[in-house]
């Protein structure tokens, strides 16, 4: 069994005392495929170091995050382009929109996905999309730019069934993490009417824990806590969520 870590940022100072055995734990679990998405620049070194560290495993984008969209963004988006044409990476991503933290910066966070977007296409990549309440102004971006290049995946979806659908209809897979664990998690109520072809797992760590961790840090290794919650879900072994979860992002990332 072979389960894929889509969105995990194991470069993150809150692994900083236990990185190697955090993996090794994971492993362990049969998480072997870790994909590791971008913040800004000053994380870029951490990044080609946990790749190094861990050749067989680690899979890098290279992005800017919505939150990092501050004064400086068009350097951090020269950054991304100048990282993009010097070696190879999995996705454009996270990218998008962040209305959690602060409203002020939706021009420029738009003007910034969209730039990445493009870039995506031009090197015929992924997307990977960060969404915190603009799911209205994401899918407008989306609708804006929409053709047989653009795909990815809706990292940490937790929108509606019609917003399932309706991301799925922009050729994007569904991230699914520890929020399906949660009693108000709210997607577990419907995502057996998502087909699971639609379907990544994730963790987002060191960030949403599932059950029984919520409130702690998370790790990759409790990406089994999720696998057991879709087989759950879909009644179906966890081998089986497994296999075509980890087919779905291959299908994504092309490795």
């Amino acid at each position: 069994m072979i389960i894929t870590d889509t969105h995990t940022h194991l470069y993150s100072e809150a692994f900083d005392e236990d990185r190697s055995q955090m993996i090794e734990r994971a492993l362990e679990q049969n998480v072997s495929r870790f994909f590791i998405p971008a913040i800004d620049s000053n994380y870029t070194e951490a990044m080609l170091t946990l790749e190094a560290d861990f050749p067989n495993h680690v899979y890098l984008m290279m992005g800017l995050h919505p939150t990092s969209v501050k004064a400086n963004y068009k350097e951090e988006l020269q950054h991304v382009e100048d990282m993009l044409a010097k070696r190879s990476f999995y996705a454009v991503g996270e990218i998008g929109i962040d209305l959690y933290w602060d409203t002020s910066t939706l021009d420029i966070q738009i003007e910034a996905f969209k730039h990445q977007i493009k870039l995506a296409k031009q090197y015929g990549l992924p997307i990977v999309i960060h969404c915190r309440e603009a799911f209205d102004e994401i899918f407008n971006v989306l609708d804006e730019v929409n053709d047989d290049k653009l795909f990815g995946i809706f990292h940490c979806f937790t929108g509606t069934l019609e917003q399932a659908h309706k991301a799925i209809s922009l050729n994007m897979k569904l991230g699914i993490g520890g929020v399906a664990t949660f009693k108000n998690g709210k997607i577990d109520q419907f995502l057996e009417e998502i087909d699971l072809k639609h379907i990544v797992l994730e963790t987002d760590a060191p960030y949403l824990a599932p059950k029984p961790y919520r409130g702690k840090r998370n790790e990759s290794s409790y990406i089994i806590k999720v696998v057991e919650k879709l087989a759950e879900i879909y009644n179906v072994s966890e081998e089986k969520i497994a296999e075509i979860t980890t087919q779905n992002s291959k299908d994504i990332f092309g490795i």
